[in-house]
């Protein structure tokens, strides 16, 4: 049977498919694009995620504390006895805030108890009137503080020096400021340069004076912190000099000004 169907005994040939029908063979990868197949879609871990996190939190941390102390770098450079000045002056401010929450405590109680209230708020009011016109600059006033000379021969001095004076007087307790023959209150402006400084429109001229009412244990060290006013002034060849006083008089005034809208909401 097997001679009938290959009489010549040769062997089978195997049939090839047609050329078209042979399947491709895999090309072989580079290195490069196996390196790529490895990386790309990168596969996150649960682990991998907790470690960013952390990292990320960590360089946030690293971050603030080195803006922290980059802050605080003129502190730092300053020495133990300006430290002491600069907490004693913030003790103070801490005290003055104490000492006006328990007076209002004291008006209130006596308001309460008096027998005649309507007096005794009459009385009060009369204080208070005298409390704010101090504050507008429409009446004078005087008590303990400190003048502020600054002499300025090289015309160096800026309007924006004068402002931040005032500025730290004013945080540490003054309760009245002019400066020359200028009543200082809470939209006064400073404009200029040096040689031309105006406040609120009025030409002013060296030596600039400041009359201050206020503790002078609290103003004066104000002035005198490192970097502080005395400081800066001193950088630009001005020469600025603290003089204390048990009674500095303030006298310039500002007229009063009738608001044009705003009315008592008071019935």
């Amino acid at each position: 049977m097997n001679s009938e169907e290959n009489p010549q005994g040769e062997e089978p040939q195997t049939v090839q498919p047609p050329a078209d029908e042979q399947p491709e063979q895999p090309q072989k990868q580079t290195g490069r694009q196996r390196l790529v197949a490895g990386l790309w879609p990168p596969r996150v871990t649960r682990a991998q995620l907790i470690v960013a996190v952390l990292l990320f939190v960590l360089g946030l941390g690293l971050a603030i504390q080195v803006r922290s102390n980059s802050d605080n770098s003129a502190l730092r450079g300053a020495r133990q006895e300006d430290l002491v000045r600069i907490l004693d002056e913030l003790d103070n401010r801490t005290q003055r805030l104490e000492d006006e929450k328990q007076r209002l405590e004291d008006q209130r109680t006596e308001l309460e108890n008096s027998s005649d209230q309507a007096e005794e708020a009459r009385k009060q009011t009369l204080q208070k009137e005298q409390q704010l016109g101090i504050l507008a600059g429409t009446v004078a006033a005087q008590g303990p503080g400190i003048t502020l000379t600054i002499q300025d021969a090289s015309g160096t001095v800026e309007s924006d020096m004068l402002l931040d004076a005032i500025q730290e007087l004013r945080a540490a307790g003054a309760e009245a400021i002019q400066v020359n023959d200028i009543r200082v209150v809470a939209d006064t402006h400073f404009s200029g340069s040096g040689g031309a400084i105006e406040v609120d429109g009025k030409r002013i001229t060296a030596p600039y004076r400041f009359k201050v009412i206020g503790k002078p244990q609290d103003l004066e060290p104000a002035l005198n912190i490192p970097g502080g006013v005395v400081q800066t002034l001193e950088k630009e060849q001005a020469t600025a000099t603290v003089a204390r006083s048990e009674k500095i008089v303030v006298d310039a005034l500002r007229p009063a000004k009738r608001p044009d809208y705003a009315r008592s909401s008071s019935q």
